[in-house]
């Protein structure tokens, strides 16, 4: 945070004396548009005088004492100013600030090239439709789960699975939620998913407790962030280097063993800045196994970041960022759930048979970025990255009953009377046989590697504004199966092993992808009107070679070598028209992409996308309304363990597919017609989704099944709704928060969702509270699912899964 420190002389400069008493007023904008006034920001005088900005941007004190003050002006959004002012014997003053975002402090051709939208203004110039979580609004909740995070975003769909977000299945305009395999997963412009090509299923996902800001895209502006074209892209911004001294340390316990503990340190110099930072986080879980042990994990996240850079007032101003992360976690986690019966009896139970189940994990992060301008219109950013995660969940897969059939964990759940021998060892009977219980270690490791830059021009000629973008990315990823099954038996609720599995006896095999993209895309703006058209083109060659459970030391005894060549074009084009200073409309039209899989006869998920909408903004309100139709040519499946398949990995087609659907976000503040030290913001969100099926075909996967034109896609809720409430006040705030989701269904139907397939439809409840005892102290409390109320989120992999019970959370925040 950059001290600003300016002098300001009240008789000279800005006094006029009135009446009997000093008076302080001011207005507050942004610095990245001077027609934008900030509400909420903390307006301090020494320690003895504080308030905060109304939905104006007005803020005023009154009866001042006269002397040498020091103003702080504050908000979490933006970069701290201090000024220091002198106030005179029954004068009064009248000033205006123009706030700095922390990103925006650095030129702003930098801003443009590392984020999608770059700030909340971004939102109101792109052609297309956007959403922006500030730090205000991360930090409202302090959620440590991106489900709960992006839950008031219209668009998103979201499939829980653990209860903390661990492994969010997230999808964006019906997309599919499966893992967030379908869609663009980023932190600071880098591709995250362990080998988006290869194996995109994100069984890692950044931090989002450690994150500044989200940043959400979909539309035809998507195409620069490829590979996945069709729902959008998601890019987590990272905390920024700070503009001076800067450290804090976050604090906070709660229910069930949740305990959290996230500190960040950094400086800042002419020309070098650095910062170092650690999200620790870890719970006893809120799942209760039939033999007591942990539920709960523990999760570690460290980051350190350092900047070399010219001095901004160079001729040719350049940049150098290092990021070196490491992301480690141990997890009692599992995908055995419940039938039916007994969720329905103790939501929270686990069984027995899933006391071995374990992931641990281990990520990590290294870039390079060098950003040059060598022109005042042309800029160029360049970034070497490397991520690596190696991860072996370890959990049960299958059960043989005493006559020695064996079956999935899914299949015997689904119905448990018709294999209730293996249904009773899996909830701690005793079982005939030694090798009864078999439990996979899903031991894979992966890397991520490339290169890509990104050259930019912005220039004018007459009347007409020019903005070209040219991206290139040469990107290397892979996965590495190397699994094994150990067996055990059950005595008395207590599993003991049998026998060990060799490493390489279960899935030993390599999938390896080499792709080389590259886009340009160009903004035209004339007057009131932006056109922005652009192409990506993407080359990727995918190779598989699987050595079989019978050569663990890859001699090649038996190889089979799979390869698959994908070229693809993928055309965008948007239309923005500003009405006036606070309405603009815009269309869009461009082609969703998915890679496919290496098997022959897999063809890529091809589909036309289509939006329109509407934006509205001016102090007090904001709106935004779009309607949004996605034509899939090919809907691409993929067998994953996590949607209840065996777990291949291999991708499928699945044919002519039409998702629809409706987005809506307004808001309001309902003290803006009132002079008040409150704030009362009021945030709706609603989104309708309709997705069917347009072919009719016989699928392997769980999930889809038989599948007849007209079936409704699974795990897709047509209604969402999403409200916020929050008290602001200089001092402290309430926040409320709902979230109603629909009732849904576990596998693709028409008609009345079968009971066994149902997922009911649930209201959520959330509130929190922050108290500031000064600059530097502040207190926060939290409770999530205040009525505790019991919902299912899921009948995959294995059984049903409940949402997170009623919880509370009580932490403290210091700023050294």
């Amino acid at each position: 945070m950059k001290t600003n420190i300016t002098f300001l002389f009240l008789l000279i400069a800005f006094g006029s004396f009135t009446q009997n008493k000093s008076v302080l007023r001011g207005v507050i904008y942004s610095a990245s548009d001077s027609t934008t006034v900030i509400p909420g920001v903390i307006v301090e005088i020494d320690s003895d005088f504080r308030t905060q900005t109304n939905s104006k941007g007005e803020f005023s004190f009154t009866a001042l004492p006269e002397g040498n003050r020091k103003l702080t002006i504050s908000h979490s959004n933006y970069i701290t100013q201090v000024s220091k002012i002198v106030l005179a014997e029954k004068g009064a003053v009248n000033l205006t600030f123009y706030l700095i975002e922390p990103v925006m402090d650095l030129p702003e051709a930098i801003v443009q090239q590392s984020t999608i939208i770059g700030s909340e203004k971004g939102i109101k110039e792109l052609p297309g439709s956007a959403y922006y979580l500030s730090p205000k609004e991360l930090q409202k909740f302090n959620y440590t789960d991106i489900n709960r995070t992006l839950r008031s975003i219209p668009g998103v769909n979201i499939q829980e699975e653990d209860g903390f977000g661990l492994r969010p299945n997230i999808g964006l305009r019906g997309s599919g939620v499966e893992r967030s395999s379908k869609i663009t997963i980023m932190e600071d412009g880098i591709l995250m998913a362990p080998a988006p090509y290869s194996a995109p299923a994100a069984y890692y996902f950044p931090t989002i407790g450690r994150m500044q800001s989200i940043e959400i895209l979909k539309g035809s502006s998507q195409i620069k962030y490829g590979p996945y074209t069709t729902g959008g892209a998601i890019n987590m911004l990272s905390t920024q280097l700070p503009e001076q001294l800067a450290a804090r340390v976050s604090l906070s316990a709660g229910s069930f063993g949740n305990r959290i503990l996230h500190a960040f340190a950094g400086n800042s110099h002419e020309q070098v800045a650095y910062s170092v930072e650690t999200f620790q986080h870890s719970a006893d879980g809120f799942k209760v196994l039939d033999n007591g042990g942990s539920t709960g994990f523990d999760k570690a996240d460290y980051l350190f970041k350092l900047r070399l850079n010219s001095k901004k007032t160079a001729k040719i101003y350049q940049a150098l960022t290092f990021k070196v992360g490491e992301t480690i976690e141990n997890s009692n986690e599992t995908y055995l759930g419940l039938a039916k019966a007994d969720f329905d009896l103790n939501p929270n139970r686990r069984y027995a048979a899933s006391q071995m189940d374990n992931m641990t994990t281990k990520q990590r992060q290294l870039s390079a970025n060098y950003f040059i301008q060598p022109l005042k219109f042309m800029s160029i950013s360049s970034t070497v990255y490397r991520n690596d995660f190696k991860r072996n969940w370890y959990k049960l897969d299958a059960v043989k009953d005493s006559t020695g059939v064996k079956k999935s964990i899914s299949a015997i759940l689904e119905d448990p009377l018709a294999f209730n021998d293996s249904y009773a060892i899996i909830g701690g009977q005793s079982s005939v046989l030694n090798d009864a219980l078999y439990v996979k270690g899903n031991n894979r490791e992966y890397y991520s590697q490339g290169v890509q830059t990104i050259i930019g021009f912005e220039f004018k000629t007459g009347y007409l504004k020019h903005k070209i973008d040219l991206g290139f990315r040469y990107h290397q990823d892979e996965q590495d199966r190397y699994q094994y099954e150990d067996q055990y038996k059950m005595v008395d609720s207590v599993m003991l092993l049998t026998k060990a599995g060799d490493p390489g006896r279960e899935s030993n095999r390599v999938n390896f992808a080499i792709a080389a993209a590259s886009y340009i895309q160009y903004k035209l703006i004339y007057k009131r009107w932006t056109a922005t058209t652009g192409v990506r083109h993407e080359y990727i060659t995918l190779t598989e070679k699987d050595y079989g459970k019978n050569d663990p030391n890859r001699l090649g005894t038996a190889l089979v070598e799979n390869q698959n060549q994908i070229s693809a074009l993928i055309p965008g084009i948007a239309l923005d028209f500003k009405v006036n200073l606070h309405l603009a409309a815009f269309l869009g039209l461009h082609k969703g992409f998915a890679p496919a899989g290496v098997k022959e006869g897999s063809l890529p998920e091809e589909s036309i996308n289509y939006e329109a909408g509407i934006k509205y903004y001016r102090p007090g309100f904001s709106g935004q309304l779009v309607g949004f139709m996605n034509q899939y040519e090919n809907l691409l499946g993929a067998d994953l363990a996590a949607g209840g398949g065996a777990g291949t990995g291999d991708f499928y087609n699945g044919g002519k597919a039409l998702t629809q659907g409706i987005e809506f976000q307004a808001i309001y503040d309902l003290m803006h017609s009132f002079k008040s030290k409150f704030n009362l913001p009021l945030t709706i969100g609603y989104t309708l989704t309709d997705a069917q099926f347009q072919s009719s075909f016989a699928s392997t996967n769980e999930d889809w099944g038989n599948v007849t034109s007209g079936d409704h896609l699974p795990y897709l809720a047509m209604h969402q709704f999403s409200s916020n409430l929050s008290l602001e006040h200089a001092r402290f705030s309430l926040n409320i928060g709902l979230k109603y989701t629909s009732e849904m269904r576990a596998s693709a139907g028409q008609g009345e969702i079968l009971e066994d397939q149902l997922i009911p439809s649930y209201l959520v409840l959330d509130a929190s509270a922050k108290f500031t005892i000064n600059k530097n102290i502040s207190f926060f409390a939290s409770a999530t699912n205040i009525g505790n109320t019991v919902y299912v989120v899921a009948i995959r992999p294995a059984g049903f899964r409940p949402g997170m019970p009623r919880a509370f959370q009580l932490g403290m925040k210091v700023n050294l």
